[in-house]
């Protein structure tokens, strides 16, 4: 492994060391408490990450161009930096959930019967979700249900946050899959009526595709429309955000209907277009709970890949 350079390791190691330092504190305050001091260190944070600020202003303003001032854009973007503190300050405080009862707490999940009506047709379900709000206790509302899911996720750069993120994930029977790995352990498990989480909202170095988001082409992860077309699972939508009255509140939408014609290259494609399309809708509503610092537009399509998606 290559050894990094020395001021990686110190930016690495000052994260981990603040993280476990949030952890440790996370419930030492009410949980109100806790969340506005989370709130406040994202807002603090706004002023002294220059890039990732930049970055967060510039993916508003490519979104909301014809939509918002660049007033109103700038106001968003602090927003955003707010509620990520607040939800990642949720997430962490919930690393000492251990009950189902405890989690419902803090947490309103809607719509149960959608998976259940999906889990009952036996040939597995795909949780289909993405980096809005804290999405992370999504798997943990899964795992408590007794579902185990298999969870598909980038690993961290650092070894020791991904560890972090790994046990977390695996604390209450869920499974973390690096993306890209074991796939046929997950088709394996959706035959025989099991589930798997993955989100698709980000550019990542995976298989992908050219699909609208927000009125641009972005370089979108096939895994999910491909396992569904390989197995027939359910592809079942879920999302979650903090709300006004200080709960989080997951939601479980009905089964999205597969698109299967026999050609699987454009099918993958029509596919990916839908479940995308399902993001951005819950991203309009709560756009101050997602990841605009994510480079979502950076990988573009060449004229050739242009033209292949103008034609499907």
């Amino acid at each position: 492994m290559e050894k990094r350079p020395l001021s990686k390791r110190i930016k690495y190691s000052s994260l981990y060391y603040f993280v476990r330092f949030l952890i440790f504190g996370a419930n030492l305050l009410p949980r109100s408490w806790w969340l506005s001091f989370c709130g406040f260190l994202g807002s603090i944070a706004y002023h002294f990450v220059r890039t990732t600020r930049e970055q967060t202003v510039l993916h508003l303003g490519l979104a909301y161009n014809r939509e918002k001032t660049t007033k109103e854009i700038i106001a968003l973007s602090k927003q955003t930096f707010k509620m990520l503190g607040k939800n990642a300050g949720e997430i962490l405080r919930a690393m000492n959930v251990r009950t189902q009862s405890d989690l419902n707490k803090i947490l309103v999940t809607h719509g149960i019967e959608n998976f259940e009506a999906a889990t009952a047709k036996g040939k597995g379900v795909i949780f289909l979700t993405c980096h809005l709000g804290a999405f992370d206790l999504q798997i943990t509302n899964m795992s408590l249900r007794g579902l185990k899911p298999n969870i598909i996720g980038t690993a961290l750069k650092d070894e020791r946050l991904n560890e972090m993120l790994v046990q977390y994930r695996n604390a209450h029977g869920a499974i973390a899959i690096e993306r890209g790995k074991e796939t046929l352990r997950l088709i394996k498990a959706l035959k025989t009526g099991g589930s798997i989480a993955i989100l698709i909202d980000q550019d990542t170095n995976v298989k992908s595709c050219f699909v609208d988001f927000f009125g641009m082409k972005a370089a979108t992860p096939v895994g999910a429309a491909i396992l569904a077309l390989k197995t027939g699972a359910a592809v079942v939508p879920t999302y979650i955000y903090l709300a006004d009255d200080g709960m989080q509140h997951m939601h479980v939408l009905p089964e999205l209907e597969l698109v299967n014609t026999g050609n699987e290259e454009s099918d993958v494609v029509t596919n990916t277009q839908i479940y995308t399309m399902f993001i951005e809708e819950q991203v309009r509503k709560y756009p101050s709970q997602w990841v605009w610092m994510h480079e979502r537009w950076k990988t573009r399509p060449t004229p050739l890949e242009g033209a292949k998606e103008s034609a499907v």
